[in-house]
């Protein structure tokens, strides 16, 4: 018993935690495993995300911003066809306006605002407390988020594209030109 409890840490320390992909192929951007909102169920962004041009966004339920709900899903909505998807990620680290639990978060994404694109795990985004995906999107964009709703564009190939501030509206010429163009 003692051998398999020591083999099992072996094991994790060789292969580290859940953030990993296994994937080598895959992009730093999206070389991770998450958990989906509300739910256990872990997503390898890699496998699951890999080609599609993506909106990586920090959320927050009782943020001025939270309105943005509606612009993501209309975005989320216009492009999922030609591989585009907004990945949401609710984080608690500004002005403490997601204080929620995951269900009361899901519940209030899907009944306030009709939220279908994809939300995971209530997540920390500040540099210096950023889990592995914001940290690895912070530090290729040499920016990281200074308020909810950040935004960050990869494109198919993994690539970091843009990083857009909380204020700028997910339909804005910015974001939807960038889009676009990843298409």
């Amino acid at each position: 018993m003692r051998f398999l409890y020591s083999l099992t840490i072996l094991l994790f320390l060789l292969n580290g935690p859940a953030w990993g992909s296994d994937n080598k192929n895959c992009p730093e951007t999206l070389s991770f495993t998450v958990n989906k909102l509300a739910k256990k169920t872990a997503i390898d962004l890699c496998e699951s995300y890999a080609g599609k041009v993506l909106l990586i966004v920090n959320t927050a339920s009782k943020c001025g911003l939270t309105s943005q709900y509606d612009n993501l899903e209309a975005l989320h909505r216009k492009y999922k066809s030609q591989g585009f998807a907004v990945l949401g990620f609710p984080s608690n680290d500004f002005g403490h306006q997601e204080p929620g639990n995951e269900q009361q978060i899901q519940k209030f994404c899907r009944s306030t605002y009709g939220i279908k694109f994809p939300m995971f795990s209530k997540t920390n985004v500040r540099r210096d407390n950023a889990d592995p995906l914001f940290r690895t999107l912070g530090d290729l964009a040499n920016e990281y988020p200074q308020w909810n709703f950040h935004k960050y564009i990869i494109d198919r190939d993994g690539k970091l594209i843009a990083s857009v501030k909380s204020r700028v509206d997910p339909l804005d010429d910015q974001i939807v030109s960038a889009i676009e163009k990843a298409l």
